[in-house]
Protein backbone atom coordinates (compact mmCIF):
# COMPACT_ATOMS: atom_id res chain seq x y z
CA UNK A 1 0.00 0.00 0.00
CA UNK A 2 1.21 3.04 -0.62
CA UNK A 3 0.53 7.39 -0.65
CA UNK A 4 1.27 9.51 -3.09
CA UNK A 5 1.87 13.49 -2.25
CA UNK A 6 2.38 16.07 -5.32
CA UNK A 7 3.26 19.49 -5.44
CA UNK A 8 1.32 22.45 -6.62
CA UNK A 9 1.97 21.42 -10.60
CA UNK A 10 0.11 18.04 -9.73
CA UNK A 11 3.58 15.72 -10.23
CA UNK A 12 4.03 13.30 -7.43
CA UNK A 13 6.63 13.87 -5.17
CA UNK A 14 6.40 11.57 -2.63
CA UNK A 15 5.38 7.83 -2.81
CA UNK A 16 4.65 6.48 1.11
CA UNK A 17 4.93 3.09 1.87
CA UNK A 18 4.01 0.78 4.87
CA UNK A 19 7.14 -1.25 4.59
CA UNK A 20 4.50 -4.16 5.45
CA UNK A 21 6.58 -6.61 3.33
CA UNK A 22 10.06 -5.41 3.95
CA UNK A 23 11.51 -8.82 5.37
CA UNK A 24 12.61 -9.26 9.14
CA UNK A 25 16.50 -8.93 9.01
CA UNK A 26 15.56 -5.65 7.18
CA UNK A 27 13.93 -3.90 10.26
CA UNK A 28 10.46 -3.88 8.60
CA UNK A 29 9.24 -0.11 8.79
CA UNK A 30 7.56 2.66 7.00
CA UNK A 31 9.59 4.65 4.68
CA UNK A 32 9.30 6.85 1.48
CA UNK A 33 10.13 7.29 -2.04
CA UNK A 34 10.90 10.63 -3.60
CA UNK A 35 11.19 12.34 -6.85
CA UNK A 36 12.47 15.77 -7.89
CA UNK A 37 9.61 17.80 -10.04
CA UNK A 38 11.03 16.51 -13.18
CA UNK A 39 10.65 13.07 -12.04
CA UNK A 40 14.18 12.23 -11.13
CA UNK A 41 14.14 9.59 -8.39
CA UNK A 42 16.69 11.25 -5.15
CA UNK A 43 15.79 7.99 -2.90
CA UNK A 44 16.88 4.34 -3.20
CA UNK A 45 15.62 1.43 -1.81
CA UNK A 46 17.04 -2.27 -1.18
CA UNK A 47 20.57 -1.37 -3.11
CA UNK A 48 22.88 -4.19 -3.42
CA UNK A 49 25.17 -2.87 -0.93
CA UNK A 50 23.14 -2.01 2.13
CA UNK A 51 19.57 -4.04 1.27
CA UNK A 52 18.37 -2.90 4.69
CA UNK A 53 18.54 0.99 3.38
CA UNK A 54 14.72 2.37 2.49
CA UNK A 55 14.68 5.31 1.04
CA UNK A 56 13.81 8.34 3.84
CA UNK A 57 13.07 6.56 7.00
CA UNK A 58 13.14 6.93 10.66
CA UNK A 59 16.02 4.63 11.59
CA UNK A 60 18.66 4.00 14.35
CA UNK A 61 20.29 0.37 14.59
CA UNK A 62 20.11 0.12 18.75
CA UNK A 63 17.44 1.00 20.71
CA UNK A 64 17.73 -0.84 24.33
CA UNK A 65 19.45 -3.48 22.01
CA UNK A 66 16.66 -3.71 19.78
CA UNK A 67 18.03 -3.06 15.45
CA UNK A 68 15.76 -0.71 14.00
CA UNK A 69 18.07 0.06 11.43
CA UNK A 70 18.24 -3.74 9.31
CA UNK A 71 20.90 -5.57 8.65
CA UNK A 72 24.16 -6.49 10.96
CA UNK A 73 24.40 -4.74 14.12
CA UNK A 74 27.94 -4.16 15.82
CA UNK A 75 29.32 -5.53 18.52
CA UNK A 76 32.26 -3.96 20.23
CA UNK A 77 35.41 -5.79 19.80
CA UNK A 78 33.61 -8.12 17.03
CA UNK A 79 32.56 -5.63 14.61
CA UNK A 80 29.34 -5.97 12.78
CA UNK A 81 27.48 -8.82 13.48
CA UNK A 82 24.57 -10.46 12.32
CA UNK A 83 21.89 -11.53 14.73
CA UNK A 84 18.53 -11.92 15.59
CA UNK A 85 17.29 -8.41 17.82
CA UNK A 86 15.28 -7.14 14.78
CA UNK A 87 12.60 -4.65 15.42
CA UNK A 88 9.38 -3.85 13.52
CA UNK A 89 7.21 -0.45 12.84
CA UNK A 90 3.68 -0.09 12.40
CA UNK A 91 1.32 2.38 11.15
CA UNK A 92 -1.72 2.82 13.81
CA UNK A 93 -3.31 5.44 12.12
CA UNK A 94 -2.81 8.00 8.80
CA UNK A 95 -4.72 10.96 7.75
CA UNK A 96 -4.15 12.08 4.37
CA UNK A 97 -4.78 15.71 3.19
CA UNK A 98 -3.47 16.92 -0.33
CA UNK A 99 0.19 16.94 -0.09
CA UNK A 100 0.62 15.85 3.45
CA UNK A 101 0.20 12.60 5.58
CA UNK A 102 0.40 12.20 9.21
CA UNK A 103 0.33 8.87 10.81
CA UNK A 104 1.05 7.70 14.27
CA UNK A 105 3.13 4.38 13.87
CA UNK A 106 4.46 2.12 16.97
CA UNK A 107 7.99 0.67 17.23
CA UNK A 108 7.94 -2.95 18.53
CA UNK A 109 11.00 -4.27 19.95
CA UNK A 110 12.75 -7.57 19.45
CA UNK A 111 10.33 -9.50 21.75
CA UNK A 112 7.03 -7.26 20.35
CA UNK A 113 6.74 -5.04 23.32
CA UNK A 114 6.01 -1.18 22.13
CA UNK A 115 9.25 0.98 22.71
CA UNK A 116 8.74 4.06 20.86
CA UNK A 117 5.39 5.57 19.80
CA UNK A 118 6.09 8.32 16.95
CA UNK A 119 3.83 11.06 15.47
CA UNK A 120 5.07 11.84 11.92
CA UNK A 121 4.21 14.39 9.02
CA UNK A 122 5.49 14.68 5.78
CA UNK A 123 4.46 17.37 3.88
CA UNK A 124 5.30 18.72 0.38
CA UNK A 125 5.27 21.96 0.02
CA UNK A 126 5.96 25.01 -2.94
CA UNK A 127 8.42 27.45 -1.25
CA UNK A 128 10.16 30.39 -2.78
CA UNK A 129 9.33 28.59 -6.11
CA UNK A 130 11.10 25.32 -5.01
CA UNK A 131 9.82 22.05 -4.23
CA UNK A 132 10.54 21.05 -0.81
CA UNK A 133 9.56 18.07 0.95
CA UNK A 134 9.47 18.28 5.04
CA UNK A 135 9.48 15.82 7.64
CA UNK A 136 8.76 15.88 11.35
CA UNK A 137 8.63 12.99 13.71
CA UNK A 138 7.82 12.86 17.37
CA UNK A 139 9.41 9.88 19.03
CA UNK A 140 7.95 9.28 22.47
CA UNK A 141 9.14 6.52 24.97
CA UNK A 142 6.68 3.99 26.28
CA UNK A 143 8.19 3.12 29.03
CA UNK A 144 11.15 5.93 31.44
CA UNK A 145 14.54 5.72 30.61
CA UNK A 146 14.58 4.46 26.25
CA UNK A 147 17.91 4.56 25.37
CA UNK A 148 19.04 5.31 21.80
CA UNK A 149 22.57 4.24 20.70
CA UNK A 150 24.53 4.38 17.32
CA UNK A 151 27.65 2.46 15.53
CA UNK A 152 29.64 5.01 17.01
CA UNK A 153 28.37 4.65 20.70
CA UNK A 154 28.38 1.07 20.30
CA UNK A 155 32.23 1.37 19.26
CA UNK A 156 32.57 1.89 15.32
CA UNK A 157 34.07 5.40 15.08
CA UNK A 158 31.63 7.98 12.93
CA UNK A 159 29.33 5.31 12.01
CA UNK A 160 26.61 7.69 14.13
CA UNK A 161 24.06 7.30 11.62
CA UNK A 162 20.45 7.24 12.97
CA UNK A 163 17.33 9.33 12.90
CA UNK A 164 15.43 10.65 9.83
CA UNK A 165 17.99 8.99 7.33
CA UNK A 166 17.82 9.58 3.14
CA UNK A 167 19.33 7.25 1.28
CA UNK A 168 20.13 8.78 -1.85
CA UNK A 169 20.92 6.79 -5.75
CA UNK A 170 24.35 8.76 -6.59
CA UNK A 171 27.25 6.91 -6.21
CA UNK A 172 29.46 10.22 -5.21
CA UNK A 173 28.14 13.80 -4.40
CA UNK A 174 29.99 17.19 -3.77
CA UNK A 175 29.03 18.09 -0.41
CA UNK A 176 28.67 21.62 1.39
CA UNK A 177 27.73 22.88 4.62
CA UNK A 178 27.92 26.38 6.30
CA UNK A 179 31.28 25.46 7.54
CA UNK A 180 32.82 24.72 4.56
CA UNK A 181 33.08 22.10 1.34
CA UNK A 182 33.37 18.25 1.55
CA UNK A 183 32.72 15.26 3.69
CA UNK A 184 35.07 16.17 6.21
CA UNK A 185 33.43 19.77 7.10
CA UNK A 186 30.15 18.35 6.95
CA UNK A 187 30.43 15.11 8.91
CA UNK A 188 29.10 16.09 12.27
CA UNK A 189 28.59 19.77 11.48
CA UNK A 190 25.56 21.63 13.17
CA UNK A 191 25.19 23.63 10.15
CA UNK A 192 20.83 24.64 10.00
CA UNK A 193 21.70 23.41 6.24
CA UNK A 194 23.28 21.00 4.07
CA UNK A 195 24.22 20.17 0.11
CA UNK A 196 24.26 17.37 -1.87
CA UNK A 197 25.23 17.86 -5.58
CA UNK A 198 24.74 14.28 -7.09
CA UNK A 199 24.10 13.24 -10.93
CA UNK A 200 21.12 15.19 -12.29
CA UNK A 201 19.95 16.61 -9.18
CA UNK A 202 20.75 18.19 -6.05
CA UNK A 203 19.05 17.95 -2.40
CA UNK A 204 19.27 21.09 -0.29
CA UNK A 205 18.49 19.78 3.31
CA UNK A 206 17.66 21.80 6.41
CA UNK A 207 17.10 21.03 9.97
CA UNK A 208 15.74 23.04 13.23
CA UNK A 209 16.61 20.17 15.32
CA UNK A 210 20.22 20.99 16.23
CA UNK A 211 21.55 17.89 15.66
CA UNK A 212 25.04 16.77 13.94
CA UNK A 213 24.80 16.00 10.68
CA UNK A 214 25.56 12.46 9.17
CA UNK A 215 26.96 12.01 5.73
CA UNK A 216 28.77 9.37 3.49
CA UNK A 217 29.53 10.86 0.01
CA UNK A 218 31.84 8.12 -1.57
CA UNK A 219 30.25 4.45 -2.08
CA UNK A 220 27.11 5.09 -1.55
CA UNK A 221 25.29 8.64 -0.61
CA UNK A 222 23.28 9.04 2.74
CA UNK A 223 23.22 11.71 5.28
CA UNK A 224 20.53 13.11 8.24
CA UNK A 225 20.63 14.69 11.81
CA UNK A 226 22.22 12.48 13.72
CA UNK A 227 20.13 11.25 17.20
CA UNK A 228 23.04 9.45 19.21
CA UNK A 229 27.19 10.81 18.06
CA UNK A 230 28.85 11.50 21.39
CA UNK A 231 26.87 9.40 23.33
CA UNK A 232 23.72 6.99 23.83
CA UNK A 233 20.20 9.71 24.10
CA UNK A 234 18.09 8.65 26.62
CA UNK A 235 14.35 9.53 26.27
CA UNK A 236 11.85 9.41 28.98
CA UNK A 237 8.18 9.37 29.26
CA UNK A 238 6.56 12.59 28.00
CA UNK A 239 9.59 14.68 26.92
CA UNK A 240 9.45 13.55 22.90
CA UNK A 241 12.23 13.60 20.85
CA UNK A 242 11.58 16.20 17.98
CA UNK A 243 12.91 15.46 14.54
CA UNK A 244 13.29 17.60 11.33
CA UNK A 245 14.42 17.18 8.19
CA UNK A 246 13.12 20.04 5.13
CA UNK A 247 15.01 18.72 1.63
CA UNK A 248 14.61 20.89 -1.33
CA UNK A 249 14.54 19.17 -4.51
CA UNK A 250 16.65 20.66 -7.85
CA UNK A 251 16.59 19.17 -10.81
CA UNK A 252 19.98 19.27 -13.19
CA UNK A 253 22.74 21.36 -12.17
CA UNK A 254 22.00 24.56 -10.34
CA UNK A 255 24.27 27.56 -10.01
CA UNK A 256 25.32 28.79 -6.84
CA UNK A 257 22.72 31.75 -6.80
CA UNK A 258 20.21 28.78 -7.37
CA UNK A 259 21.64 26.84 -4.41
CA UNK A 260 21.16 30.38 -1.79
CA UNK A 261 17.82 30.16 -3.02
CA UNK A 262 17.10 26.59 -2.24
CA UNK A 263 18.90 26.90 1.24
CA UNK A 264 15.88 29.74 2.18
CA UNK A 265 13.29 27.78 1.33
CA UNK A 266 14.00 24.93 2.52
CA UNK A 267 14.86 26.83 5.79
CA UNK A 268 11.36 28.51 5.47
CA UNK A 269 9.80 24.74 5.52
CA UNK A 270 11.72 23.56 9.19
CA UNK A 271 9.46 23.90 11.89
CA UNK A 272 11.15 26.86 13.97
CA UNK A 273 10.27 29.02 10.63
CA UNK A 274 6.92 27.57 9.83
CA UNK A 275 5.69 28.01 13.59
CA UNK A 276 7.02 31.73 14.40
Amino acid sequence: MTTSLTNAAGRIIAMLHTGDDVAPGRAPRPYVLVMTPDGAAVTETNPPDHPHHLGVSVTTPDVDGTNFWGGSTFVAGTGPTILDNHGRQTIEREDDAPGRARQSIAWHDRDGDLVLSEERTVEVHDSAGHTVLAWTSSLNAARDGVSIGSSHTNGRPGAFYGGIFWRTPFGTAEVSTIDGEGVDNAHGSVSPWIVVRGTGATLVAATASGLPWFIRADGYVGFGPAVAVDQRRVIERDSPLELDLAVALLDGEPDDAEIERAIAAALACTPQEVSA
